[in-house]
């Protein structure tokens, strides 16, 4: 998220025409913490990016789309799914071979990945029940 949260910011606040200390003084933070997350130095929270952009005047949406099933860079062959014309129908063991393919630690990173999607994903509607 680093270098896309650096990027949607910097063209946020450029696209409102805006300094970093004019963005810093509407989030009420400083610029030195705009600068750190738009050079990649700090990766800001959803919360927080949500929260600048909003401030520079953007409203950050999240889309959840199925990964393309086939995947060249990685030597992965489509799956039956994908053969067959039923792309866009996901069924939860589609994923099994390419899972089984990943080391442990890919493993562990695609878990902590969901974990965290999860939590935010709890978390956004917690708050929208408040």
């Amino acid at each position: 998220m680093n270098s896309t949260a650096s990027r949607l910011l910097v063209s946020a606040r450029s696209s409102a025409g805006l300094t970093q200390r004019d963005l810093a003084r509407r989030a009420r933070t400083s610029q030195s913490v705009i600068a750190r997350i738009e050079s990649g130095a700090t990766s800001p929270s959803w919360k927080t990016l949500e929260r600048l952009l909003k401030c520079a005047g953007f409203e950050l949406q999240a889309v959840l789309r199925p990964r393309p099933l086939l995947r060249p860079r990685l030597g992965l062959k489509p799956t039956a799914a994908f053969q067959r014309g039923t792309r866009n129908r996901s069924h939860m063991l589609d994923d099994v071979a390419r899972i089984l393919r990943l080391t442990p630690e890919q493993r562990l990173l695609e878990l902590r990945n969901a974990a965290r999607f999860f939590a935010a994903a709890k978390r956004k509607a917690d708050d929208r029940r408040v």
